[in-house]
């Protein structure tokens, strides 16, 4: 007796193989039977799958949902575009472990935004409180160098004493003993941009020992890109850990002739035996922080002393100065659109780039000043949280990265909804798109690689990277996660105008065997599990 038929579908198992019609079986959380299944089910547990394609559940390995999925355990956006899984903490910040001024600053900022208490500070009590809430999807935790950094040593540019290296070794050792599936780090960001690449590496070992894997956004995507590949694949080699290169890309024109230089390093890298794979984004807009634009020295002693240093003169001078030499146009300014604010007072602003939103703030006398007085004002009005997109990237290069057969597909992104407080701003499309967009526009329509191809890239693969097991596969005796889908029909819907709509052609998800979203809406179940690393 199944607690869930699929008849006749065409089947998709997630091995990168030939598709085949046939009928799937459930029975509780797991795949009872894939193969003829004879007549006799009841209608409510029977789906038709004729004319629609069976998928294992979309694994999204570059996710930044660990605050979200507490504020939404729905986690709308990612599980009605077909993911069932994510794996969060990545760029360096994670929800645990947290500890010391991160963390209160957090308490603080997510209390006034969310309501949300952060009542934890080891991955075991972030754990505990996601199962209290319980989830829509399956979730698995990075934990961050940057936010373990941070906790240990504050947000300054010196090398930890060795009291503090030590303390931090034994915070991963414990993390990865608690279930976290690797460590990720934000090199670009604070405060591991003042970290050296031997601190990180040393970190590194604990995870490879472990069986971890290291994710990192590099130091540079854009001038530096080359020295920042070379970077972690350093790391990657003295510690001998799985090296992730997160949203692999070229940023800004200038680099986008360097991408065959990128490729030979890590084809290279991979015939030597370091075992490297890389995500990717199927967009050209990246979406980070306004304040991503300051140099790093900016945030030596964390945000309050970035604040101080904006508003004091002579170092708000020092600013200008390096950001005339590294953008000297105007025109840089309107590629950068400013996506999201906190305050009523800047509203306004959203949806525009910098650029226009100064003209328009100059013309109803609101704002004085020059393009960078604006944007260093508008910078301490919002507490530096204001979300951009950087419109920076080559369509012909995401392609080529895209179908690299060491490239997986990840969103970058948190799980938002169309209303509610993670329904504001206007969010990257990605978040609402990534899958979808990648099965419709670069499958059925431009045939930038086939279905087989697409979908081992968003399932058994990621599983088989972090470790998974038993799930990104169809096949007898795996987690019923799955998604069916219509094969003429799905797209995202998302746009940069208008970002919060959800995808079509997603017809059900079934998370752990129960199903979560049914003819495209979400049925409001959390079958969701933690799902922890084992060595």
């Amino acid at each position: 007796m199944y607690d869930l038929i699929i008849k006749n579908i065409k089947i998709y198992d997630g091995s990168g193989g030939e598709p085949f019609v046939s009928d799937v079986g459930i029975k509780g959380d797991r795949l009872e039977k894939v193969g003829s299944i004879g007549v006799g089910a009841r209608n409510d547990k029977l789906i038709n799958g004729e004319g629609l394609c069976l998928s294992p559940g979309f694994v999204d390995i570059h996710s930044h949902s660990d605050y979200y999925l507490l504020i939404d355990p729905l986690a709308q956006s990612k599980v009605r575009q077909g993911v069932t899984t994510e794996v969060g903490g990545n760029c360096g910040y994670s929800a645990a472990p947290i500890f010391g001024s991160p963390l209160l600053e957090r308490k603080k900022s997510y209390k006034e935004q969310f309501g949300l208490d952060l009542n934890w500070t080891k991955l075991k009590g972030y754990n505990k409180k996601i199962k209290e809430n319980g989830i829509s999807l399956n979730y698995c935790q990075l934990i961050g160098h940057n936010t373990i950094r941070a906790s240990v040593a504050g947000v300054v540019d010196r090398e930890p004493s060795s009291d503090e290296m030590k303390k931090m070794e034994r915070i991963v050792e414990e993390a990865m003993d608690d279930g976290a599936v690797g460590m990720s780090v934000g090199f670009a960001y604070t405060p591991s941009c003042f970290a050296k690449k031997e601190e990180v590496a040393n970190l590194c070992k604990i995870v490879a020992k472990r069986g971890g894997i290291f994710t990192t956004h590099i130091r540079s995507e854009g001038r530096t890109l080359i020295e920042s590949i070379e970077e972690v694949i350093d790391i990657s080699r003295v510690s001998g850990v799985r090296l992730q290169i997160s949203h692999l890309k070229t940023f800004g024109e200038e680099n986008w002739g360097k991408l065959d230089k990128v490729f030979e390093l890590i084809e290279s890298a991979i015939d030597n035996g370091i075992d490297i794979a890389c995500d990717r984004y199927p967009y050209t807009a990246a979406n980070t922080g306004l304040q991503a634009v300051l140099p790093d020295w900016v945030f030596n002693g964390g945000k309050e002393k970035a604040i101080e240093r904006l508003k004091n003169n002579k170092t708000r001078n020092d600013i200008r100065d390096e950001l005339l030499k590294k953008y000297p146009s105007n025109g840089y300014w309107d590629s950068v659109m400013i996506s999201q604010v906190v305050t009523d007072k800047n509203k306004e602003t959203e949806g525009k780039s910098v650029k226009e939103a100064w003209v328009k703030g100059q013309g109803s006398g609101v704002r004085k000043g020059d393009l960078l007085d604006f944007l260093f004002d508008i910078l301490i009005e919002e507490n530096l949280e204001v979300d951009a997109i950087y419109f920076s990237m080559s369509e012909e290069n995401m392609k080529r990265i895209l179908k690299k057969d060491y490239v997986m597909v990840g969103s970058d992104s948190g799980a938002r909804s169309i209303d509610g407080v993670l329904g504001a701003g206007l969010p990257h499309p990605r978040t609402f798109g990534t899958f979808p967009r990648v099965l419709g526009k670069y499958c059925r329509d431009e045939k930038l690689f086939d279905l087989p191809a697409a979908i081992y890239k968003m399932t058994s693969f990621p599983c088989k990277r972090i470790g998974i097991k038993d799930r990104g596969m169809i096949k007898e005796g795996c987690f019923a996660d799955l998604v069916i889908f219509n094969p003429d029909t799905i797209s995202n819907t998302a746009t940069y105008e208008s970002p919060k709509n959800y995808p079509k052609g997603i017809e059900y998800v079934i998370v752990n065997g129960i199903i979560t979203v049914k003819n495209g809406e979400h049925t409001g179940t959390k079958a969701g599990r933690i799902l922890m690393h084992k060595k």
